[in-house]
């Protein structure tokens, strides 16, 4: 769904986990965090490399916003 004027405020407004989001996160930071040794250890030391971990980061960022928001962005 996209960011609307109906719901810009509720995609920018701090949301207070639920009883299973901690778990949720901590499982997407676990795969994310493996994911990123496994480009550390097989890539070259390069502008490559650290883009590759920026992006997963971005990527574990986004899922935790979509287990916030539980799918209204």
């Amino acid at each position: 769904m996209p960011v609307t004027l109906a719901n810009v405020h509720d995609v920018f407004t701090y949301h207070v986990p639920t009883a299973d989001q901690p778990a949720r996160y901590a499982k997407v930071r676990m795969a994310a965090e493996q994911l990123a040794i496994v480009i550390l250890q097989e890539v070259r030391n390069s502008g490559d490399q650290q883009a590759a971990i920026r992006h997963v980061r971005e990527a574990m960022l986004t899922a935790h916003d979509g287990i916030a928001t539980e799918g209204l962005v």
